[in-house]
């Protein structure tokens, strides 16, 4: 599993290796094939799949033949937060009728799983599975599998979003195609290159001794001083709350392994700060589970609590016991860096789908 990770984040920036993770997943799935959809109100979709299904990939993309097939309409409008089993969204008839559908079962594919991700570029990044109709439908333990990818997945899927699945060719490109505040470092914490934009938020990102940076928020900083002294796991996203006139905004931080090691001339950490709006909305599971590798469970507590429920009313609704709500909400506080319901509230009324905007 630790190669696929670092599989993974290689394809955030090279995506001619996407061909390999969905290769690497469905093994890890006992999956027949697989594809990435990169979902646009402005562009027909864009993404790869595995060459067994390549002829009918070129075809679903083309023109608005996706428009027309009730298993995508769905999978968009419920952007699960989780790998969930297609099938279990849809009517026998919906299936027996879906123009995907049909043209995959003529190829023997049966069973889908599939999650799907919101990009702060305005894309919805999908990520879909299929078995062979004689394999059966997916198990507990293979769905569970690729959930345990999907935070990795999510943070990789940002990148590419970003880049609209284009290679960066070294660390100035990289940098300023990712159209964000951003920097790498290397494996002991030492600022390696930023970009304008992030020079520009010099209230927010601070210099500290050895080279080395830190946020002018002092939870946000704890979270983010001991990812990057995870440097052979520097995985996370840390919310900063609003700084002097910086509007509050994420971190993101992913690991540079492989070919991306060698583009951002040999840096181990790629640190990316997502803009945020404030906002009434309450923020959808999706988009927290996305952020915070928040498990289904957990983000549905996170969502009812910034709507306005109590603890108890979430146990309730979701039919678990407030122990084990109060277990989800410790879990949701150390992810999170809060460590007050109403903190934890606050800080998720600025996390609607994020726009795209470079400070």
């Amino acid at each position: 599993m630790i190669d696929l990770i670092e599989l993974v984040y290689e394809a955030a920036f090279v995506p001619e290796r996407w061909n390999h993770v969905l290769h690497k997943a469905s093994e890890l799935s006992n999956s027949a094939s697989a594809q990435v959809f990169f979902f646009s109100d402005d562009s027909p979709p864009r993404g790869t799949t595995l060459d067994n299904l390549r002829a009918l990939f070129d075809e679903f993309v083309k023109g608005d033949f996706w428009k027309f097939c009730d298993s995508v309409q769905k999978m968009c409008s419920l952007q699960p937060a989780s790998f969930v089993r297609v099938d279990d969204f849809m009517s026998s008839q919906e299936i027996e009728r879906d123009p995907a559908r049909i043209m995959l079962r003529q190829f023997g594919i049966g069973a889908h799983l599939c999650t799907a991700i919101p990009m702060p570029t305005g894309e919805l990044a999908t990520f879909v599975f299929q078995k062979w109709i004689k394999d059966g439908g997916y198990e507990h333990g293979e769905v569970d599998r690729l959930d345990g990818l999907r935070p990795h997945l999510a943070r990789a899927s940002l990148v590419a979003g970003r880049l609209r699945v284009e290679r960066a060719e070294a660390t100035a490109s990289a940098l300023n195609l990712l159209g964000l505040p951003a920097a790498v470092l290397s494996s002991n914490g030492r600022v390696v290159a930023t970009n304008p934009h992030l020079d520009r938020l010099d209230a927010a990102f601070l210099p500290v001794a050895h080279g080395g940076l830190a946020i002018a928020d002092r939870d946000a900083n704890r979270l983010f001083q001991e990812a990057v002294g995870r440097s052979g796991n520097a995985v996370g996203s840390i919310p900063v709350p609003k700084i002097g006139d910086e509007a509050p905004f994420v971190i993101h931080l992913l690991p540079l392994r492989r070919a991306a090691h060698d583009i951002f001339g040999n840096a181990d950490i790629l640190v990316m700060a997502t803009p945020v709006k404030p906002s009434a909305l309450v923020p959808s599971a999706s988009l927290l589970n996305a952020l915070f590798d928040l498990t289904p469970a957990e983000a549905r507590l996170a969502t009812d609590l910034a709507a306005g429920l109590t603890l108890a009313q979430s146990a309730s609704r979701h039919g678990v016991t407030v122990k084990s709500a109060r277990t989800y909400l410790e879990r949701v506080f150390q992810k999170t860096g809060t460590h007050q319901q109403s903190q934890l509230v606050a800080m998720l009324k600025t996390m609607q789908p994020l726009v795209s905007q470079a400070q």
